[in-house]
């Protein structure tokens, strides 16, 4: 048995659910932890809200991924992203709980784990990783029986590459650029690994399902045709390539670009901008359905489609604005309206956070608190608990890590600057305020009032540069009492936003709001 990842369109067989609900509920008793480390980490994340349900579905979480978090072991300092009970870390998991973990404190953790996959990745595997390890530090054998036979989907490799770079600019650690096992795994990546699974532009429409595998003849075969999945649907689909696969890639090419700039390397990353730029094209064109207004979810071959995609376009970021973002973005909330609280946990985890990023904050914080109610079916997988964590971070509190000037300007010895920018997505809630949360090497809080005020708090480490931004045109904003111009830019899916740039000192507090009442569209 694999990870069981699964995308939003894919519904596991009845008996998969049922190993699925055994599993959940024997990790949740205890029964599959024999010879652990628990951890006793303490995050000093906190959370205090008007509104008491965020308070609890928070602590819920908090305490929840807590407990899956583990010291001690061979593999190192690791926390469960995987099936409960498993006692072990997929990269896809890994990927999307990382930024939950990373606000709970465990960067050191979310370090090893992917620096474990980086050092497995192997030409005898076919430049993949492993899949899954497991507390061992070892392939875990519910995924891997040899080089041959091993559970495999292609995303992975990209998902990886895109985490290690979002939690550079979280953590500033400079491992992530220089690290000789990181930059190995980058560049087999995005060069021998697209090569030799057919993933290029050029080849990934007419690439053939199965590749790269022993002959099917051979009857000694565990994982027979799940060597390199072309998407996270792990169902029977003939599919040759998958929108969450392309998602991933545009997103791993950006992602390099970066580090790429970070190093020195312009030309490089130029040339993988470029072909970010073409994966993006392809998604908008290709599989992008206009007539019906949707995404295409899986291609079968060149102009041979299935499925309708929502959540991955906007989740990796590779929607266009215009009426593919609107498709895209009706078509996830059609899903959630036909099933609010799906079996499926692992699509509904990121629905959250990207419905905050779309400017739909209610029905994020309605997504959210489904997911921390008493009792929620599958809520013990470890991606619901961290997701929610991250969800409340990036998405409700709007927290983001960004470069104050383009990496390609820099020199290679210096350090990159970011700043922390925030952009309140509370909805109908009264205020929310989050404490202790780590960046690099400060520690900040933040109070949002109603999406008009924000307050930052650079409670701990050297002077920080504060971007607080608001939905929707004004021309100037308040901070600390004073009038300030602001600057427009465009965010998320081209929403308009008013932002402006501020240095908070060690121990400093400062506050921006608003002159008046936002415009209903915050166009």
């Amino acid at each position: 048995m694999r990870c069981f990842k699964n995308s939003i369109t894919h519904h596991a067989s009845s008996v998969m659910r049922t190993v699925v609900a055994f599993v959940v509920i024997a990790g949740s008793l205890g029964i599959l932890r024999a010879g652990s480390n628990p951890s006793d980490a303490k995050a000093e994340l906190e959370l205090t809200s008007s509104d008491a349900d965020l308070v609890k579905g928070f602590a819920w979480a908090k305490k929840q991924a807590l407990a899956y978090v583990f010291e001690g072991d061979p593999v190192g300092p690791w926390y469960e992203a995987a099936l409960p009970g498993r006692m072990a870390f997929c990269m896809r998991d890994t990927a999307h709980q990382a930024n939950g973990a990373q606000a709970l404190g465990l960067a050191r953790h979310t370090k090893n784990m992917l620096h474990r996959f980086a050092e497995n990745i192997s030409e005898s595997r076919d430049w993949c990783s492993y899949w899954e390890i497991d507390r061992l530090n070892r392939a875990a054998p519910a995924d891997y029986k040899d080089d041959k036979d091993f559970w495999y989907n292609l995303p992975a490799n990209f998902d990886v590459l895109d985490c290690c770079y979002r939690m550079y600019l979280w953590t500033g650690d400079a491992a992530y650029l220089n690290d000789p096992a990181f930059l190995n795994f980058y560049d087999r990546t995005v060069n021998e690994y697209v090569q030799r699974w057919d993933l290029g532009l050029d080849r990934i429409m007419q690439r053939r399902r199965a590749m790269n595998q022993t002959p099917a003849k051979d009857s000694t075969l565990k994982f027979r045709g799940a060597r390199g999945i072309p998407g996270y649907d792990e169902g029977d689909s003939p599919y040759c390539a998958s929108l969450d696969l392309l998602g991933t890639q545009y997103a791993a090419y950006q992602a390099y670009a970066q580090i790429q700039d970070l190093r020195g390397s312009h030309d490089r990353a130029r040339q993988f901008r470029k072909k970010a730029t073409g994966v993006r094209a392809l998604v908008n064109t290709t599989w992008w359905n206009p007539q019906g207004g949707y995404f295409h979810a899986t291609a079968l071959g060149p102009g041979s489609f299935e499925g309708r995609g929502g959540l991955d376009p906007l989740y990796y970021g590779i929607v266009n604005e215009g009426p593919q973002a609107k498709g895209a973005v009706d078509e996830l909330v059609a899903a959630i309206r036909k099933d609010p609280s799906s079996e499926s946990v692992e699509g509904q985890s990121h629905q959250a956070e990207v419905l905050y990023r779309c400017g739909l904050p209610d029905l994020a914080s309605q997504q959210l608190l489904d997911l921390t109610q008493e009792r929620r079916s599958r809520q013990e997988y470890p991606e619901v608990s961290f997701s929610v964590v991250g969800a409340i971070v990036t998405g409700l509190m709007g927290i983001e890590v960004v470069p104050t000037s383009p990496f390609s300007v820099l020199r290679r010895e210096a350090p990159a600057p970011v700043a922390v920018r925030t952009l309140p997505a509370l909805g109908k809630l009264g205020w929310v305020e989050l404490r202790h949360l780590p960046v690099r090497d400060n520690q900040i809080g933040l109070r949002h009032e109603a999406g008009r005020s924000s307050t930052f708090h650079n409670e701990r480490g050297p002077d920080l540069t504060w971007e607080a931004a608001f939905e929707g045109r004004h021309q100037v904003l308040r901070v600390n009492g004073k009038a300030q111009k602001a600057r427009l830019e465009r965010g998320p899916l081209g929403r308009t936003m008013s932002v402006v740039r501020l240095q908070v000192r060690a121990g400093g507090t400062a506050t921006v709001a608003l002159l008046k009442a936002p415009s209903p569209t915050g166009r």
